[in-house]
């Protein structure tokens, strides 16, 4: 199978969707199709394109055993709407025009959103292939720029809803990562058997348990005797860092134990997290920046707690956070701050989950933890297990790859 996979996202950026997407890949490839990843130079979230990557319109690449064929976008700082926006339509553009050039013929187009306007450059790459359309659905987009207050012009907002409506109808599938989108969708008009559920997992082999916590303990600057409780992860709109920063100075020493908090990654919000620390005093959060994907096992060893805050949005009740997923597979203690599929998925895990937004419900279940090794090492085994059940993202990417290869069969474009 010739899969074809539009993506404005990918390694050697750090994020989330770039860890998913390039694992797919892999899996792909290694399951013999023939994989042309699209993309934009690697300029995410700083805006700032790598030396090897600049002053190139047009680059090709063999990665794992599968093609990337990078083209030209306008690169910007991962902060301003109008300006991300406009990132985001030009590659869309540069996609089509350059980013297809050579490529040959698709059996199938996939796309991966974020970003919103990467669906319409894939849209038309699947008419010039022939091939069918198959979105891959990451946020709810525009809805989620809606709720954090972000876009509140009616008229845009209409607009980008009936686009998105529109796109989805042209696709001969759509993969959505939780049955909270898979709700959204029905309820909005989309048909139910066009949407396939296919959630976030962990690469079990990648993250082992049981790693030396010395090298990742003096990175994060951990003196002997801390417990290390660690968010890493992107520091934006959603994830409500503000209340981790807010329950900090309870858990200064928790119960005779003293907490360090590391907040690793990058993101909008990192500036005023770091004002927050400033002028609320803070002395037990440190902030440390991204890390490329090969060094996250090195600092999940080091934890003794992994967090997963979200911000106390309705919508976010159906986001289920991939960071979990890894925290589980590195058989870590985990906390959450959040509601719904993800707060389900914490608990199946023997995770603790707290009301999202509440820093003094955060800071007793960091507390609770802090002073009981035992139990965290008992709930970091059994999350352990938990993930390498339902969560391997090896058997995910075969189910995603039986999707694809329905798709290509039918041929509905």
């Amino acid at each position: 199978m010739r899969i074809l996979l539009v993506t404005h996202y990918f390694p050697p950026e750090i994020g989330a969707p770039q860890a998913r997407l390039s694992e797919l890949a892999r899996a792909w490839a290694d399951a013999g199709d023939e994989v042309t990843v699209v993309t934009g130079m690697p300029n995410h979230p700083t805006g700032v394109i790598p030396p090897a990557y600049r002053r190139r319109v047009r680059m090709v690449q063999q990665i794992d055993g599968y093609r990337v064929v990078r083209s030209w976008l306008y690169a910007t700082p991962n902060e301003g709407f109008i300006k991300k926006t406009i990132g985001h339509l030009s590659f869309m553009v540069s996609s089509v025009l350059l980013g297809t050039r050579g490529t040959g013929t698709a059996d199938v187009v996939a796309v991966s959103s974020p970003t919103f306007f990467s669906i319409f450059g894939a849209w038309a790459i699947a008419k010039l292939k022939r091939a069918p359309l198959v979105i891959d659905v990451r946020d709810l987009w525009p809805a989620i720029f809606v709720e954090l207050g972000v876009l509140t012009n009616r008229q845009v907002i209409w607009l980008l809803e009936r686009l998105e409506l529109w796109a989805y109808g042209q696709a001969a599938e759509v993969v959505v990562v939780s049955e909270g989108f898979r709700q959204d969708l029905i309820r909005r008009g989309v048909p139910a058997e066009k949407i396939t559920t296919i959630p976030n997992g962990a690469d079990v082999d990648r993250f082992i348990p049981g790693g030396d916590p010395g090298p990742g303990r003096r990175r994060l600057g951990v003196a002997d005797g801390e417990v290390l409780a660690l968010y890493l992860g992107a520091h934006g709109l959603s994830h409500g860092l503000d209340t981790v920063v807010e329950a900090a100075p309870s858990v200064a020493d928790a119960r005779g134990v003293p907490v360090r908090i590391a907040l690793v990654g990058e993101g909008a919000k990192r500036p005023s997290l770091a004002a927050q620390i400033d002028r609320l005093g803070v002395t037990n959060v440190s902030m440390h920046p991204g890390v490329p994907r090969d060094e996250v096992p090195e600092l999940l060893a080091a934890a003794d707690i992994c967090l997963v805050p979200l911000r106390d949005v309705p919508l976010f009740s159906t986001f289920i956070p991939s960071k979990i997923f890894e925290y589980f597979a590195a058989g870590k203690a985990v906390i959450g701050g959040l509601r719904g599929e993800a707060a389900a998925i914490l608990r199946d895990g023997g995770a603790l989950v707290v009301e999202p937004g509440d820093p003094t419900a955060l800071a007793d279940a960091i507390a609770e933890l802090a002073g009981d090794a035992d139990r965290r090492a008992v709930m970091g085994a059994e999350a352990r297990q938990y993930v390498t059940t339902y969560f391997d993202r090896r058997q995910l990417a075969a189910q995603y790859r039986a999707t694809l290869a329905r798709c290509a069969r039918s041929r509905q474009f």
